[in-house]
């Protein structure tokens, strides 16, 4: 399959807030005249990713590894790289453990094919990219056009995904926990557990929109939004993903995990529900399309002095 990778960008307003440069396998996004992310999408990357994701103070909000080693984070989980989304079984193909280490044959690929239009601004900048989700035989079983809008604020960053695919033939998404909206947190936000390595300090503490607290009450529950916040070299932060009220099976399920792992996923019944009888997978045809909208909102405090529930209404 041939693809065309990169194109020329003319030079954003020297006045925009939000700029983006791209350079061969990346874009690399600034706001303010300084480093906030860089998308990875170049055809050596096993799907695309954001890395790393800061805040407004410039702290790092997601974990380095595997992109860096740093001391006191974990090594587990390779494929957890930044912020991503992709899905554990496409008929049968894994799109999410899809490290070229990893399982021999069934992992896939989601392969960039073209970018639409990068455009900066004062308060926002806007990328509309177009993905392909490759078995491995090279076959493309969905394209995936995904819009991402970063907006700049003055004490936060905010993220908004608005991602459309489209089978090319009849494809189902696997009812399986790995999946599918996901961001890997930084150490010093993961929930604290007696595994947790002696130091960073684990601080984390994650609280959904019905109330739950914590892992046991949060994954493989519903919720329209979850907050995980903590505390990074001495700074209150949080990171919270609203589900937005149009998506499918709405609200989500959520694999969130006291080790920073952080997902929605709306197809992974049979482990959220402890029920092997559910039905968590969906088939969709060609000609038809799913949709699925999130913001992500990187904010200073905890859930309740950064209103995320307020927050979410105006998303709604």
């Amino acid at each position: 399959m041939k693809t065309s990778y990169w194109f020329f960008l003319l030079a954003a307003p020297l006045c925009a807030q939000v700029t983006f440069d791209k350079v061969p396998g990346r874009i690399e996004v600034t706001i303010d005249g300084k480093p906030y992310t860089t998308l990875f999408c170049g055809p050596e990357t096993s799907k695309p990713y954001l890395h790393p994701l800061r805040s407004a103070s410039g702290k790092i909000v997601t974990r380095r590894y595997p992109m860096e080693k740093v001391p006191g984070e974990t090594h587990d989980h390779p494929h957890h790289r930044g912020l991503w989304f992709s899905h554990g079984s496409v008929n049968g193909f894994d799109f999410w453990s899809n490290e070229p280490s990893q399982h021999g044959g069934k992992n896939a690929r989601i392969m960039l094919k073209s970018i639409g239009s990068l455009a900066g601004g004062k308060e926002s900048g806007t990328m509309n990219l177009t993905f392909d989700w490759v078995d491995p035989q090279g076959r493309t079983l969905l394209t995936e056009a995904r819009t991402m809008t970063f907006h700049a604020e003055p004490s936060r960053r905010m993220i908004d995904f608005d991602i459309t695919l489209t089978p090319v033939e009849k494809v189902t998404f696997g009812d399986t926990k790995e999946g599918t909206f996901a961001i890997r947190l930084s150490a010093p936000l993961e929930e604290p557990t007696h595994e947790s390595l002696p130091t960073p300090k684990r601080t984390g503490l994650m609280v959904d929109s019905e109330g739950g607290h914590g892992e046991a009450q949060v994954w493989g529950h519903h919720a329209s939004w979850v907050d995980y916040f903590g505390e990074i070299d001495g700074e209150k932060l949080g990171v919270a993903i609203l589900d937005h009220p149009s998506n499918p099976r709405h609200p989500t399920y959520w694999h969130s995990r006291s080790y920073g792992l952080f997902a929605a996923n709306i197809f992974g019944l049979h482990d959220f529900l402890n029920d092997k009888s559910a039905r968590g997978s969906m088939t969709v045809e060609p000609g038809h399309e799913l949709r699925f909208r999130y913001r992500v909102i990187i904010h200073p405090g905890d859930v309740q002095s950064a209103g995320i529930a307020a927050e979410y209404e105006k998303y709604k």
